[in-house]
């Protein structure tokens, strides 16, 4: 049975000019509930022109009739217009009924909250009845909410019988979702993909740095030929990869074999020294950087092979851009980590250059 709704005369903000035009809601139960014409044609637009839409008989009293929700329902909506309040308790027995209203009349700030409140209740039981409405209603925040929901729990919700009632009264909507499910994996994919490849192109840029550091200053067991070796250097903190660059620098000037042998090592080294030249702008130390410039990009083997190689570049210019203004961001906030020592044993740099792509 309907609670007694509030009268005109009971609610706030009404008027006591008894020259007021009234009209009557009645609900699906029969309720008859009294309301103010001008109130309810300031709250929305469809009262508006159903109440002063032209009659042919003046004398009939004007009455609006709302079906298909719950008597209390309407008695809520009719308090929210007149108040701009909704109790929690409607809202959590009525929101998708109000909802519904909210949309059908016109009503956006009551829609806004019923929506709010939708998503803060939503469960794996109610997502497809709410998605559904939410689809109907036209409230993207809800329906993508639902959305996600359903993505990420999909083997719960296809177990409940708001899903099969779905499958087989509304097949469309479910491969519209099945759909953004593909579309969400997807793109999901892409992302750790993107974020494998960044990490990839400033390690890289991590080595070019290194490899002018060791070809310039000199380090450890590696510097250029005009500097002699010190004895007793304490190890190198600039870069985390200097000791395995070392190692293969060594490596790639005693190997025998080399690159047209078959060496994969020194293909791998041969490889940061053309990328390095490639990056590299001026006169400088690093082994085979004047012969890379000078042979351009004969080595390549086709146009499709050489536009990946200039894409490569690009990709690292721009990580070294990055990360170095990361760096100085970051020394303004907090003290700089110190790197691993070169004379620890890592293999970061085996890996960067492992993943170099020609």
């Amino acid at each position: 049975m309907c609670r007694r709704p509030a009268s005109p005369t009971e609610s706030e903000n009404v008027s006591g000019d008894s020259t007021e035009i009234y009209v009557q809601i009645v609900t699906s139960g029969g309720r008859r509930i009294p309301v103010h014409a001008n109130i309810l044609a300031s709250a929305s637009t469809v009262f508006e022109s159903i109440i002063y839409r032209p009659r042919k008989h003046r004398s009939s009293e004007k009455t609006i009739p709302i079906a298909g929700v719950p008597c209390d329902a309407v008695v809520a909506f009719v308090g929210f217009i007149y108040s701009g309040k909704c109790s929690e308790e409607d809202m959590e027995k009525y929101g998708i009924h109000l909802l519904a209203l909210s949309h059908v009349y016109l009503v956006p700030k009551l829609k806004s909250r019923c929506t709010k409140s939708l998503i803060e209740r939503l469960t794996i039981e109610n997502v497809v009845d709410v998605l559904q409405l939410a689809r109907l209603c036209d409230a993207p925040d809800l329906y993508l909410k639902c959305m996600k929901l359903v993505s990420t729990k999909f083997k719960s919700v296809e177990e409940t019988e708001g899903w099969k009632f779905l499958q087989t009264n509304d097949p469309f909507f479910e491969l519209e979702i099945l759909q953004f499910i593909d579309e969400t994996e997807s793109r999901k994919k892409m992302s750790r993909r993107h974020r494998r490849e960044q990490k990839l192109y400033f390690e890289l840029g991590e080595a070019m740095d290194c490899l002018e550091h060791i070809c310039t200053e000199g380090c450890i067991s590696v510097g250029p030929n005009d500097m002699e070796p010190r004895k007793n250097r304490a190890p190198c903190n600039k870069f985390s990869t200097c000791h395995g660059l070392q190692l293969s620098i060594q490596h790639f000037a005693n190997c025998k074999k080399r690159v047209n042998q078959g060496c994969v090592r020194c293909k791998r080294m041969w490889q940061l020294f053309k990328l390095h030249s490639s990056i590299c702008d001026s006169t400088c130390k690093v082994p085979l950087c004047r012969r890379f410039k000078m042979r351009g990009g004969e080595e390549m083997k086709n146009k499709k092979e050489e536009e990946r190689w200039e894409l490569l570049v690009k990709k690292v210019v721009v990580a070294r851009a990055t990360s170095s203004l990361l760096l100085s961001k970051r020394k303004r906030v907090e003290e700089e980590p110190i790197p691993a020592p070169c004379g620890e044993a890592n293999d970061n740099h085996n890996y960067v250059i492992r993943n170099l792509v020609c």
